[in-house]
């Protein structure tokens, strides 16, 4: 369940956020939803991966771990990664828009929305979001970068993958992990970029990508790939840790 509202500094003027990671605060996760505004950082530390909504929309994913509600990168109260993906780095906000008329034209401005049920929303511990005269803390400060970065993401989305699927790019695949003593774990429901059909590309169509700016883009998703290994290996010390204890 989940109690959007619109944040201000009077409501909300005792709001504080744990900075710490736990599956309490519902990071414990195979997977979260990212953007391509922040696959230049995210195919540093994880594998992109692409799936498909409700509605057969594509989307890109960060794995995370290799079960619905395995977070490998969780170590203890610690996010053990140098970035954090920004729908993990944004806590209990999102964007929200609200209307106003302007000269006659009815406007939408992004906003930010606090979720009130939300596990790390409290009045105790942790960052406080607002300054003791009402001012945004640097705590809220980064996550209003962080939710514009994501809203500027969300909306590159639906381009960026009309733009793969014109040039016949996207393409399904079932991941296969071998964990020491233990039977092969499938994920299936999977997608990626045919690099041999990226490769395959004419210069025509590889410009139109270029000047999309999407051709790097694919080129970080292929790139982020080489971070399954280390997933594995992360998936391997958690076997044998807990053999041994």
């Amino acid at each position: 369940m989940t109690t959007h509202v619109l944040l201000d500094n009077v409501t909300h003027k005792n709001l504080r956020v744990p900075s710490q990671h736990a599956a309490a605060f519902g990071d414990n996760v195979g997977s979260v939803p990212t953007f391509p505004t922040e696959f230049a950082d995210l195919q540093r530390e994880y594998p992109i991966f692409f799936r498909r909504d409700a509605n057969g929309d594509y989307y890109s994913v960060a794995l995370l771990g290799f079960a619905k509600d395995e977070n490998l990168y969780l170590d203890g109260d610690r996010w053990d990664a140098m970035y954090l993906p920004g729908i993990v780095a944004r806590g209990p906000f999102l964007i929200g828009f609200q209307e106003r008329q302007e000269g006659g034209e009815l406007r939408r401005d992004p906003v930010i929305h606090v979720d009130m049920d939300n596990p790390r929303i409290n009045e105790t511990e942790g960052e406080p979001v607002f300054l003791e005269r009402g001012g945004h803390s640097p705590y809220l400060q980064r996550v209003s970068r962080m939710l514009s970065g994501l809203n500027d993401g969300f909306a590159l989305n639906k381009v960026m993958f009309t733009a793969f699927a014109a040039a016949d790019l996207i393409a399904p695949v079932d991941l296969e992990v071998k964990v020491t003593g233990a039977e092969p774990l499938t994920l299936s429901g999977f997608y990626t970029l045919d690099r041999e059909k990226l490769a395959a590309l004419d210069s025509a169509q590889l410009h139109q990508l270029h000047r999309t700016g999407f051709l790097h883009a694919a080129y970080l998703v292929l790139a982020s790939h080489i971070n399954l290994n280390k997933l594995i290996d992360r998936k391997i010390s958690k076997v044998k840790a807990a053999a041994a204890a």
